[in-house]
């Protein structure tokens, strides 16, 4: 098996995504933090980019699908402070 820098770009990825779901069920985050959300969101980007190179469909959708819903979680975090 090769393990290419893009191997390492989507690993990281994966490892953002799983630290902020552990962070969230230890109660660390809430699921509105905007870190939280962050963290999914470059989280999956790193996976889309890795996908790139070695294209899934069915795992490039679910990237998809998780950067929108993180994208507006976070735009609806931000959209509360602002009104407050």
């Amino acid at each position: 098996m090769d393990y290419s820098w893009f191997d390492l770009v989507g690993n990281v990825g994966v490892l953002l995504m799983v630290i902020a779901y552990l962070l969230l069920q230890l109660e660390k985050v809430s699921g509105s933090n905007a870190s939280y959300l962050l963290m999914n969101a470059a989280g999956a980007v790193l996976v889309m980019i890795s996908l790139m190179l070695r294209f899934n469909l069915s795992a490039f959708l679910m990237e998809v699908f998780w950067l929108l819903i993180s994208l507006y979680g976070l735009g609806k975090s931000l959209r509360t402070k602002a009104a407050v």
